[in-house]
């Protein structure tokens, strides 16, 4: 007997076909179609579409199986040394497309999506001078050097070694 298909509507309105056990990796999806049923489009207005395909991607992936747990904290700055080398190779992407797929991963409850995605922004940061994190990030100091010397005094406890 043939899988069950979702219809999952994105921010834009297109529409995406997919396996009811691929969809129900997320529990958003999963809460609203033991709620609803599954004749109804599924919309996701908080979810562009190619955020959404790459969430697909990424339940397609582990339809048959359980993402792997990623140690915390993490072990390496390398994401091949912390997580498998599918996972390693999906989250290599553009910062702005990282950080959409963050919020899609929340938004739809795919935890072990979200884990990933913040693994790989945590080891982006490992190891990092502040001024080095703002060069990754794009991020200005906005600090007065003032602020920024008693910032560092009232945070001096969590200051690495």
């Amino acid at each position: 007997m043939a899988e069950v298909k979702l219809k999952l509507q994105s921010q834009e309105g297109q529409t995406f076909e997919v396996e009811e056990s691929v969809a129900c990796k997320s529990q958003l999806i999963k809460n609203m179609v033991e709620d609803s049923g599954t004749d109804e489009e599924i919309p996701l207005p908080n979810v562009k579409a190619a955020i959404l395909e790459k969430v697909i991607e990424y339940a397609r992936h582990y339809k048959d199986s359980v993402p792997p747990e990623i140690e915390k904290p993490l072990k390496s700055a390398v994401m091949q040394e912390v997580v498998p080398a599918w996972d390693a190779a999906f989250v290599e992407l553009e910062h702005e497309i990282l950080f959409e797929l963050i919020l899609a991963a929340n938004y739809l409850d795919i935890k072990s999506l979200l884990d990933l995605c913040c693994a790989k922004i945590a080891s982006m940061l490992k190891g990092k001078t502040p001024e080095e994190i703002r060069r990754t990030f794009n991020i200005e100091n906005d600090f007065t050097p003032e602020e920024e010397a008693q910032v560092r005094e009232e945070n001096k406890w969590a200051e690495m070694e």
